[in-house]
């Protein structure tokens, strides 16, 4: 099978994480796509201390309509820092016959190399950056570390990058959908709408719980 794997806070999930899932899902024609929220996340503390269980929750209720996404609590489960190395490292493990599409902003793909044992991460998956408001990648092989630069050919045919284990990382534009967790919290926190930004059983969850009010 084929599988995409997104990560991420989910503080909260929204309709560009969705979006981004579903586009990737129907252009490389994966199986599955598995939302795993971040148990301790390295990069980042978690805004108002909002608790696992209620983001694990938020995902469950995000894609509960879509057979083909499913949210996994893998990272929780682990405990310790939340590092993708060993999310995927644990998934080639546990899938050993399924194709991996690890799924990430082109943000974090031009900052990859701060990432935790960044290297390895191509030898178990490969790799589809995402195009976000405010952050492109203009090169794929420009936005590769130096250091790992020379385990890659770039196949202009395929516009993808071809790593020596024989994954590929591919850049996908076009997900432009101006939406960010943090706005989300802001319009909560002011007592602003929310609505058309975010799964309606996600918004309900949010006002029913009294989630972000302290937002900071």
């Amino acid at each position: 099978m084929k599988i995409g794997i997104l990560g991420g806070t989910f503080n909260p999930i929204h309709n560009a994480h969705l979006r981004i899932a579903e586009e990737v899902r129907d252009l490389f024609q994966l199986d599955r796509v598995v939302f795993i929220p971040a148990g301790t996340p390295p990069h980042k503390p978690q805004v108002g201390e909002l608790s696992f269980a209620s983001r694990l929750e938020m995902v469950r209720l995000a894609v509960a309509d879509n057979p083909s996404f499913e949210v996994s609590d893998m990272e929780a489960v682990r405990g310790g820092r939340s590092y993708s190395v060993d999310t995927l490292r644990q998934l080639h493990t546990e899938r050993p016959e399924d194709e991996l599409f690890f799924i990430i902003g082109a943000d974090s793909f031009n900052d990859i190399a701060t990432w935790h044992k960044y290297d390895e991460i191509f030898t178990l998956c490969n790799v589809v950056s995402v195009q976000r408001p405010g952050s492109t990648i203009t090169s794929l092989a420009k936005a590769l570390p130096v250091a790992i630069a020379g385990e890659f050919c770039y196949d202009s045919a395929a516009k993808r990058l071809n790593h020596s284990s024989g994954h590929c990382v591919y850049a996908l534009d076009g997900v432009l959908l101006d939406i960010s967790s943090s706005h989300i919290r802001q319009l909560v926190k002011a007592g602003r709408s929310i609505r058309y930004l975010l799964p309606e059983a996600v918004e309900h969850y949010i006002k029913e719980q009294g989630l972000y009010v302290d937002a900071r």
